[in-house]
């Protein structure tokens, strides 16, 4: 039975529009993952010329901008995130040539370009590390990194307890040149990627210099990795008191332990902003927002208070907002993580920024259909359970109009335009993840939501490249999906982001303020406002059957239908007559 409701706005917004005008207050930028975009060169791995050849693509998408994952040199421990050499292209992408050649047609389609930065560790292949090696204990070259004494009558135990992201201990041991066991280094995620010492005033040193490195070559900003993890307690004290209080897993990204979220990493973040407000335009009027260069965190970080620090008007200009992705699927966790975001980005002024899906995560068209409220899984096996497809689809469709209609800036996953699903079915055999082996093959791991493009269905590699054995194996329905079959189809997701795209742009969504709605039960609704603009209500359906108001026109809608009915699992664009 259909509900009812008087669908009043509440008098005071929920969140204000600001009045500045800098573009990633609003964007919409687009996660390129270069090693499974295209492959130009017939390897079977993407590469820097495969990205520029597909750049028209994104522009008629409708996005502002894009963020390229780990291009460097690196011998690829962890897909490109353990970094050999900052300042050059691995041959597995291109070279430099290729990544200025990319961003210059970038730029030519009026798209910005954002390059992932990897802070926190290095390679074991960096020379900076090799040279710690060689060097030995109380060297210069070792203080650049996390080397510490085992703790045991010969230094035999770790230095603490603390347990790395992929699995298993987060210190490995070295030996020196004869052979014998001496000291211990830090590594948060694999044995292959050391941490850098942040205290070390020449860290700090070459990563400015680093980061002048790449605007001098025209990017428009960075994504930092785990950017809430560089500064560590001091002392390096014990984990598992902390954990085992909090009832989390030692090697939580974000349960505030010793290793992540610490004061000090502030201090760095001013200084690179310093870095990058040094290389925006300044005309005679004073300034030139639109040249902004700009940062965006990914930092787990927990409350919302806590990651708005990230965003204070001298630091980072976004930051993920993760808990946004990880709100189950019930109007009114959804209601409060909106909410909350707004209320502790706006006390700093600082936009929210939206995100459903990464190349970290479980992709959202296949996660939204796992039973809402668990944990969310890493990865997903043949053997697990499968979530149902048509289910996980239908509120990937919902949630991300949702996530279109709020204002503030929104990032979107590859292929997540094309309602990709998660491939749940990898042969264990094929899978490249660190986590995978590091875990002892209890986590899957990140490759299902990093399978290759799918360009054309009758193609080699559905179009990715020529070779038939991309990197990672496809799931089948990546044929059905590929952008040949969607281009143009009205009903296809790919029709429908590019709606949603068109209509956020055009509408100036992103700038907006949002007003809460008095919906009918079960319901998510807003009104975004700005001025010059027609008012664009919005709501998500997570209940039973519903209507919209009489004399709703419909503007987009998550579904198919084409009346006033508002199903379950469904998010409608609407104006009022």
């Amino acid at each position: 039975m259909s509900q009812t409701t008087t669908w009043n706005s509440q008098s005071a917004p929920a969140h204000d529009q600001t009045p500045e005008a800098e573009w990633w207050r609003s964007s919409t930028i687009y996660q390129v993952y270069p090693r499974s975009w295209v492959d130009s060169n017939g390897d079977g791995v993407g590469d820097l010329p495969g990205i520029t050849s597909k750049l028209p693509y994104l522009r008629d998408l409708g996005v502002d901008a894009l963020w390229i994952s780990p291009f460097y040199r690196s011998p690829m421990a962890d897909a490109g995130y353990d970094v050999a050499d900052y300042r050059d292209i691995d041959p597995l992408f291109g070279s430099l040539s290729d990544a200025d050649d990319l961003i210059n047609r970038a730029h030519e389609l009026d798209l910005r370009v954002i390059v992932d930065l990897v802070p926190n560790h290095s390679s074991d292949e960096h020379e900076w590390f090799k040279a710690a090696l060689a060097a030995g204990p109380g060297s210069p070259e070792r203080e650049r990194y996390m080397f510490r004494d085992g703790k045991g009558e010969n230094g035999e135990e770790p230095p603490n307890d603390w347990k790395a992201i992929f699995g298993g201990n987060a210190w490995t041991r070295v030996t020196d040149a004869d052979g014998n066991p001496e000291q211990w280094y830090l590594h948060l995620f694999d044995p292959k990627q050391p941490d850098f010492n942040w205290n070390n005033e020449a860290v700090r040193e070459e990563f400015l210099s680093i980061l002048r490195f790449w605007l001098d070559r025209g990017v428009d900003g960075f994504r930092v990795d785990v950017a809430h993890s560089l500064v560590k307690a001091d002392g390096l004290p014990d984990h598992s008191a902390h954990a085992k209080m909090a009832g989390l897993s030692d090697a939580s990204h974000d349960n505030g332990g010793p290793m992540w979220d610490q004061d000090g990493v502030h201090e760095i973040y001013r200084a690179w902003r310093e870095v990058l407000d040094s290389y925006n335009p300044v005309d005679a009027d004073g300034y030139d927002s639109a040249g902004d260069r700009a940062m965006c965190a990914e930092a787990w970080v927990n409350p919302p208070e806590r990651l708005a620090r990230y965003v204070r008007p001298d630091e980072f200009h976004q930051a993920f907002n993760f808990a946004f992705l990880e709100t189950p699927w019930r109007a009114a966790d959804m209601r409060e993580s909106i909410a909350s975001s707004y209320a502790s980005n706006d006390a700093v002024g600082a936009p929210t920024t939206w995100v459903l899906s990464n190349h970290d995560v479980v992709r959202h068209a296949t996660r939204l259909a796992l039973p809402i409220g668990e944990p969310r899984p890493n990865g997903i096996r043949a053997e697990d359970p499968q979530p149902d497809a048509a289910l996980g689809l239908r509120r990937a469709k919902a949630a991300t109009a949702l996530e279109l209609a709020l204002p503030g800036g929104a990032y979107l996953y590859q292929g997540e335009e094309l309602g990709l699903p998660e491939h749940t079915t990898m042969p264990d055999a094929a899978r490249q993840d660190p986590t995978w082996a590091r875990s002892g093959h209890t986590e899957a791991g990140r490759d299902g939501c990093r399978v290759p493009m799918p360009w054309v269905k009758d193609a080699p590699s559905f179009g990715f490249g020529s070779a038939d054995a991309p990197w990672l194996p496809r799931p089948d329905v990546y044929g059905e999906l590929a952008v040949d079959q969607q281009d143009g189809v009205a009903s296809s997701t790919l029709e429908f982001y590019r709606r949603m795209l068109r209509e956020r742009r055009a509408r100036r969504l992103g700038e907006g303020a949002l007003t809460w709605v008095d919906g009918p039960k079960d319901t998510v609704a807003l009104v975004n406002s700005r001025e010059g603009h027609e008012d664009l209500w919005c709501v998500t359906n997570f209940g039973a059957d519903t209507t919209l108001p009489d004399g709703a026109v419909v503007v987009v809608r998550s579904d198919e239908r084409d009346d006033l009915t508002l199903p379950t699992d469904v998010t409608v664009w609407f104006t009022r007559a």
